[in-house]
């Protein structure tokens, strides 16, 4: 029986620590007062506050559903609901998502020049796109590109999509053909083929749930941040009270390896981690006007908030009471009270402001190379008996399921 250590009690930990425990003993160690990493949510004023985004439940993965609704009641802790997402447009119109798909409800002059762009597109051999902005013109045409992907997206990234690798957009956008937007378009068809297009949402207490759930039974040391990793004579010395372990599966963030790590060198991947480029997100928790949306998407130029997700819909416990409508407000990066208030003033749904986290890491950005230095480096620190995965471990746009499934590949290396 092995000593693990782990490192992080999000999503990522918490599934290595339940799928490791049953042969080894394990312990996690988490900074924060609470588990759950970006899936945390708090109450405020009696309303469920999502602190980093809305988090739901679905996989395409069989082995990664099966692996969670072992541990869960679907029928009695869960409902079942339909993505009903919108595009919000500048001029007051609101387009179903994907707006791809629904194309003929824009106005007159911009489907002209969809349409154009449709016929264009499939007169053309299509080459490989080599960036975010190659992919989405590509992909949609310039028309609904300079309309709605171009403006939404750079709120999103900060840069020029053309600096913007394509490498994280598996699973994340659908990826329809020229005949498929224009059928869907004849047919008005909504897009069910993605994987959130129906989820998983918790009754009480939202995502927290789940990580509460993942906690139970687990050695978990809260708010207690580990400085350093020390590798000594084949094992590892972890915690404030030095505690020796056989193994250590890292679930932070890897730009804080180079500073924690001792007695392992990381040689040049120091430099190469130290220039790892992401973004932060500032949630916005409001009440907002009663609507029908999951997902609100604002391509708008006129504030810098990228979307809302009306969490408040998710679940009815997810509201104080039956008069209140919640949901969170995305920003890019940190933006200060007095610069959100102004933004919310100028906002659809009239956003009234509760309150607001900041969270430094949420989107990790790639260039050509992050992969395979990230897989280098885990075959290197495996030598050592260190392993890593999670969003901010593997640098990768992970979504909940995905982070699971990461988690369990991690694990067969260890077993």
């Amino acid at each position: 029986m092995n000593r693990i250590a782990i490192i992080g009690a999000g999503v990522s930990g918490l599934t290595v620590a339940q799928l490791l425990k049953e042969n080894n003993q394990v312990v996690v160690y988490e900074k924060d007062d609470a588990p759950g990493g970006l899936i945390k949510c708090r109450r405020v004023e009696g309303n469920l506050f999502h602190t980093c985004g809305g988090h739901v439940f679905n996989s395409k993965y069989n082995h990664v559903l099966d692996w969670f609704w072992r541990r869960f009641d679907r029928e009695r802790e869960f409902v079942k609901t339909e993505r009903n997402s919108a595009v919000f447009m500048e001029n007051g119109l609101h387009v179903p998502y994907p707006i791809e798909n629904h194309t003929y409800m824009l106005p007159d002059d911009m489907v002209k020049g969809i349409v154009s762009d449709l016929v264009l597109m499939s007169k053309q051999n299509q080459s490989e796109a080599l960036n975010f902005e190659e992919f989405l013109i590509k992909r949609f045409g310039k028309t609904l590109y300079d309309a709605y992907f171009k403006p939404y997206n750079q709120k999103i990234w900060r840069r020029s999509l053309a600096d913007v690798p394509i490498s994280w957009l598996e699973g994340k956008l659908p990826m329809p053909t020229v005949e498929e937007i224009i059928y869907n378009n004849f047919k008005q068809v909504k897009e069910k083929e993605f994987v959130h297009s129906t989820f998983w949402y918790e009754k009480e207490n939202g995502s927290q749930l789940i990580a509460d759930r993942l906690a139970k039974g687990l050695d978990v040391r809260l708010s207690e941040p580990i400085e350093q990793l020390v590798y000594d004579n084949g094992k590892w010395w972890v915690g404030k009270d030095q505690e020796l372990y056989d193994i250590v599966v890292f679930c932070g963030n890897i730009k804080s390896l180079p500073r924690i790590i001792k007695g392992v060198s990381l040689g040049q991947y120091a430099t190469q981690i130290d220039a790892l480029e992401s973004h932060g997100t500032t949630s916005v928790f409001c009440k907002i006007d009663k609507n029908p949306y999951s997902w609100i998407y604002l391509p708008s130029e006129e504030y810098e908030a990228h979307r809302i997700i009306c969490t408040g819909n998710f679940a009815v416990s997810n509201n104080a009471d039956e008069n209140t409508m919640t949901g969170t407000v995305e920003f890019t990066d940190e933006i200060k009270k007095d610069d959100i208030i102004e933004n919310l003033d100028k906002m659809p749904l009239h956003p009234q402001y509760i309150t607001h986290q900041y969270n430094p890491y949420t989107y990790p950005i790639q260039d050509n190379h992050t992969r395979q230095m990230i897989k280098d480096l885990k075959e290197e620190l495996a030598a050592s008996h260190f392993f890593f995965t999670g969003r901010f471990a593997d640098w990768e746009y992970y979504n909940m399921d995905v982070a699971m499934d990461a988690a369990m590949k991690t694990c067969n290396h260890i077993k």
